[in-house]
């Protein structure tokens, strides 16, 4: 998968992270498809669109605290999203829904997410403390 230079990082992540989940659960057992399988790929869908819902949010001078506190909303909907998916995907391991080296690339690429947008909420925390020091408009 080929990243665009203007998309973030942690969008190509997600991105990966979702086309795994749907391949790795695409040969599933049948009786797990409406448990495991659709609350994986619905996560993993959900956490894409979070990241874009919050990059969406406008950043700048001018930007409005709502703004910003929905920006923020989205980025922390997205983290949860990471954590159940890793959850689900162990629990879909221990009932042999996916197989042990599925999980363990779930695992690796929703740490992976969790990481970045970590590192996005602390950047955007960073950059509104120093422009409200600067005595500037609080950036979003």
């Amino acid at each position: 998968m080929q990243q665009k230079t203007s998309e973030l990082l942690v969008v190509t992540k997600a991105k990966e992270l979702c086309a795994y989940v749907i391949t790795a659960t695409q040969k599933s057992p049948k009786q797990f498809r409406f448990t495991f399988v659709t609350r994986m790929q619905n996560l993993a869908l959900d956490i894409i669109e979070q990241i874009y819902r919050a990059n969406e949010e406008f950043i700048g001078p001018g930007g409005s605290a709502a703004a910003r506190q929905q920006r923020l909303d989205f980025q922390h909907g997205a983290l949860t999203n990471c954590r159940l998916l890793a959850y689900i995907s162990e629990l879909a391991l221990t009932q042999q829904c996916i197989l042990p080296k599925q999980y363990a690339q779930i695992a690796l690429l929703t740490t992976n997410c969790q990481r970045l947008l970590g590192a996005w909420l602390n950047s955007d925390k960073k950059r509104t403390s120093s422009a409200a020091a600067r005595g500037e408009p609080a950036l979003q």
